[in-house]
């Protein structure tokens, strides 16, 4: 498929496809003329980054583990990459969970003491 086919598919940008061809993450097949060319599981690949760097993974970390996503198989330190990587969101995802309470804390207070003071 083409690039914007692909943009469109996976829901990001022409633009974003590019940066992960200059970052080592995508190697598009080139018609005769130049055109970039990409396999259908492609898709799916591109989805797989824009989660990583949602969850703050960089460029380089994706492109360390990008032969796990290739082939199901990991080095030793692929796999401590995984691990610290898991580690890291698992962290932030305890972090964000005590804050989600905290607010649920507070709501329920508000709401026990009724009335509000919207000002919209």
């Amino acid at each position: 498929m083409k690039i914007g086919e692909l943009a469109h598919r996976a829901g990001v940008s022409v633009r974003a496809l590019r940066y992960y061809e200059e970052q080592g993450l995508l190697s598009p097949e080139r018609t005769p003329s130049g055109q970039r060319r990409y396999a259908e599981g492609t898709v799916e690949v591109v989805r797989l980054f824009q989660q990583f760097y949602a969850a703050g993974l960089s460029s380089r970390s994706i492109a360390a583990l990008l032969p796990c996503v290739n082939n199901g198989r990991t080095t030793a330190p692929q796999r401590r990459l995984l691990r610290t990587e898991r580690d890291r969101l698992s962290a932030k995802v305890e972090e964000m969970t005590h804050t989600l309470r905290r607010l649920d804390q507070l709501i329920t207070a508000a709401d026990h003491r009724g009335g509000t003071t919207d000002s919209h």
